[in-house]
C-alpha cells in the first residue's frame, strides 16, 4: 500500500500499522529533485510487496512538526518502522538496486523466500522471478552438480565467479574433469554427504602432495567453499584455514 500520511494520521498509519507490517516512510517535498528521482523506486518496491509492507509519503512542507520530531535535516529521508520503532533508515536518492536491498532487508521478496529453500523446484522458481538471485543459483548449481548435470551447473555458476561457494564449485568441476578427478571423488562425495571433516582432510592431503600451482589453487578454492558453508564461527573451518595457509606459503 502506498499512501500520503499527515500529522493527524501518523500514529495510526505508521506507528500502529508497523506492528502488523513494516512501514517505510518517505519524507519528501514537491520542490526536491532527488525526491522525485527516488519516489518511483520506493513505490515500485512497495507495490511489488503489496500486503507485506506499506509506503507512507510525508510532505515535509505540510508536516513540519513531523519533520522536526524525526530530526529531518535533508530530504529525501527514508525511515522504516517495525513494531512502532525505527528499524532502518537512509538519506538521499539511492539507486534502484540499493532501494530493492533496503526493502528486502525488511521484507524478503518471494524470490528471496524461495531461495531459502533446499529443493530444486523452489530454487528454479526463485531464479525465474529474479535471475540475479545468487543464493538460489549457487544452491541449484550444487544440486545439479551432485546429480551429474554438470553443464547446466556450470552455466549457473560461471556468472558468479566472485562468490566463494560458486568459485569452489567451478573448481570442483574443473578438478572432476581433470586427471585428478577419480582420486578426489571421495572428498567430493564426503562434501555432498555433509561430512566436511573427511572432505577437508582429503583435500589437505592432496594439497600437501601437489607440486602443481594450478591444481593447488583449484583445491584451495574448493576448501574455501567448504569454509564458507561451515560459517565464520566453525572451529573445523578455523583449523583447516590455518593448515591451508601453512601448506601454500
Amino acid at each position: 500500500m502506498v499512501h500520503d500520511v499527515d500529522e493527524a494520521g501518523f500514529q495510526q498509519h505508521v506507528i500502529e500499522r508497523s506492528r502488523e507490517v513494516p512501514v517505510v516512510v518517505d519524507f519528501w517535498a514537491e520542490w526536491c529533485g532527488p525526491c522525485r528521482q527516488l519516489g518511483p523506486a520506493l513505490e515500485a518496491e512497495a507495490n511489488a510487496r503489496e500486503g507485506d509492507v506499506d509506503l507512507a509519503k510525508v510532505d515535509v512542507d505540510s508536516n513540519q512538526r513531523l519533520a522536526q520530531a524525526f530530526g529531518i535535516q535533508g530530504i529525501p529521508a527514508v525511515k522504516a518502522f517495525r513494531d512502532g520503532e525505527i528499524a532502518d533508515e537512509f538519506t538521499g536518492a539511492l539507486p534502484p538496486a540499493r532501494v530493492a536491498e533496503f526493502f528486502e532487508s525488511l521484507v524478503p521478496s518471494e524470490a528471496a523466500r524461495l531461495a531459502a529453500a533446499e529443493d530444486e523446484e523452489s530454487l528454479r522458481r526463485a531464479l525465474e522471478l529474479d535471475p540475479r538471485q545468487s543464493d538460489a543459483a549457487v544452491k541449484l548449481g550444487r544440486i545439479l552438480l551432485a546429480s551429474g548435470e554438470v553443464q547446466e551447473a556450470r552455466g549457473l555458476l560461471e556468472p558468479l565467479e566472485g562468490d566463494f561457494t560458486a568459485s569452489g564449485l567451478l573448481a570442483r568441476i574443473e578438478l572432476a574433469e581433470s586427471a585428478e578427478g577419480e582420486d578426489l571423488s571421495p572428498a567430493f562425495e564426503a562434501w555432498d554427504g555433509g561430512d566436511h571433516e573427511t572432505a577437508l582432510e582429503a583435500l589437505q592431503e592432496r594439497i600437501a602432495a601437489s607440486e602443481d600451482a594450478d591444481l593447488t589453487d583449484r583445491l584451495r578454492r574448493v576448501m574455501v567453499a567448504i569454509f564458507t558453508e561451515l560459517g565464520p564461527t566453525s572451529e573445523l573451518a578455523r583449523e583447516h584455514r590455518r593448515r591451508l595457509a601453512a601448506a601454500i606459503v
